[in-house]
């Protein structure tokens, strides 16, 4: 169960986030929590493109707790951002890339193919699919989380074969 909090603050970005004018999906605990799983939720977390992350922030100005900027790390860089809205960390991450085998950077992540439609206590949520989350998180080297989505998806998701 999500608690309350969370859910009045997923709301309130539904609310003010037309999926049609922002390209945005959550990602993370929340959106596991969201498809099923039984995750530990600390903060929310948004993936976006580029032009999204900007408008996310100017859409929640005085919710900004740190202004997106370009951000890199060894395995991952994005636009990332921060909100706090109502106590509730919201991070804001724009055109995820991720560092490939070679030392190159694969393509920005396409939101708009990893997202399923997921219903919240009556709203509808855009949430990253679990299978691209299990994907990534191999890709980052997480390799324990991405067994327990497998897993996940393995007991609960049921295929027909022809």
């Amino acid at each position: 169960m999500i608690e309350p909090g969370l859910v009045k603050v997923l709301h309130k970005l539904c609310n003010h986030l037309n999926t049609d004018e922002v390209v945005w999906a959550v990602t993370g605990s929340l959106g596991f929590a969201l498809h099923g799983m039984d995750v530990e939720i600390h903060d929310v977390d948004i993936q976006t493109d580029k032009s999204g992350a900007y408008e996310i922030e100017r859409r929640f100005l005085p919710y900004v707790a740190r202004s997106v900027e370009f951000s890199s790390s060894h395995k991952i860089r994005s636009y990332f951002g921060e909100l706090n809205i109502n106590g509730v960390k919201v991070e804001i991450m724009g055109d995820i890339q991720k560092r490939l085998p070679d030392g190159l950077w694969e393509s920005p992540v396409d939101v708009c193919d990893k997202t399923c439609l997921i219903d919240c206590e009556g709203i509808i949520v855009p949430v990253i699919s679990l299978e691209y989350e299990c994907e990534a998180y191999y890709k980052l080297g997480r390799t324990e989380k991405a067994n327990q989505i497998r897993t996940y998806l393995k007991q609960h998701v049921h295929v027909n074969s022809p």
